[in-house]
């Protein structure tokens, strides 16, 4: 069987792309840094000796790291840093010392990157300009890995929002879901002038797929649907699907003054490479949260 790895197995995306590696052949390992199990190891990426062990043990064929601070608002400054630069460097520093020879890896980047470019479509071509510390580490990660290129077969990509069953309630979508199914008449906000891509997670987890079957490497992908969606039609569509109006409000606290307006990405280059993924639509997403 197909060997994968997957850093940061325990997450939202990791949860549901191992199970839907394992439907195609695949035998996923993971790493936690809170629990361990069967083929899931305990593991600190910026412990390179954590690290070590892991990859020793496994030798993985495919590689997808996931694992990150990746919530913007995150108080820890420096372990943005920390875990989403230094940490993968030591995860491509810890193939080369063992001398492995992986077929393809993954490194989950954000499109936070790009920052506020002021462009209806943002695409791989465009110099970032990450307006936070969660996009700055990111872009940081980028840089560094763009040097193993000639080393190790690797793919960066660079997904656009994306929700589904089991995201935290701190993000957005899964927020505004659980006002609605507790039948709040009130929700409180940050800045309502934004528009985002919310694409689904089965979306994201075939992409994945096909990008490690693919022949590309040494490149930097979009996960991206081309289809932004305002915060205002997000509450008038949970609306719809709740059956009565809730109030919006505006929070200050939740007012970011370094707010990307809009983030939506060019998806010409991912279905370049893999071919054209479909996905359900945004109100059958926000069915699938609510009616669970």
């Amino acid at each position: 069987m197909k060997k994968v790895l997957i850093t940061g197995i325990d997450s939202f995306t990791g949860n549901h792309l191992s199970k839907y590696l394992e439907k195609y052949g695949y035998s996923v390992y993971g790493t936690s840094l809170f629990n361990s199990g069967e083929k899931k190891y305990l593991c600190d990426i910026t412990k390179k000796d954590d690290i070590l062990k892991v990859l020793k043990e496994i030798k993985p064929d495919y590689l997808i790291h996931l694992s990150a601070i990746s919530f913007a608002a995150h108080e820890n400054i420096q372990d943005f840093y920390s875990v989403n630069t230094v940490g993968t460097t030591n995860i491509l520093d810890a193939f080369l010392e063992l001398g492995l020879n992986p077929k393809k890896i993954i490194l989950a980047s954000s499109a936070t990157v790009y920052g506020n470019q002021n462009k209806e479509v943002l695409d791989e071509s465009l110099c970032p300009k990450p307006a936070n510390h969660y996009g700055a580490s990111k872009y940081a990660m980028e840089c560094l890995a763009s040097g193993y290129f000639d080393k190790l077969p690797i793919l960066i990509t660079r997904p656009f929002n994306y929700t589904g069953i089991g995201q935290a309630e701190h993000f957005l979508i899964p927020k505004i879901v659980k006002y609605f199914k507790d039948k709040k008449e009130i929700i409180e906000l940050g800045n309502l002038d934004v528009k985002r891509e919310f694409n689904d997670i089965n979306f994201v987890c075939e992409v994945y797929k096909e990008l490690l079957e693919c022949e590309a490497i040494s490149e930097i992908i979009n996960i991206a649907s081309q289809n932004p969606i305002s915060l205002l039609e997000i509450i008038d569509k949970m609306n719809k699907i709740a059956g009565y109006n809730i109030k919006v409000e505006v929070n200050p606290a939740f007012v970011r003054k370094d707010e990307i307006k809009t983030l939506c990405g060019s998806s010409k280059k991912l279905f370049e490479l893999v071919g054209s993924i479909k996905q359900r639509t945004f109100e059958d997403i926000l069915r699938s949260m609510i009616e669970i």
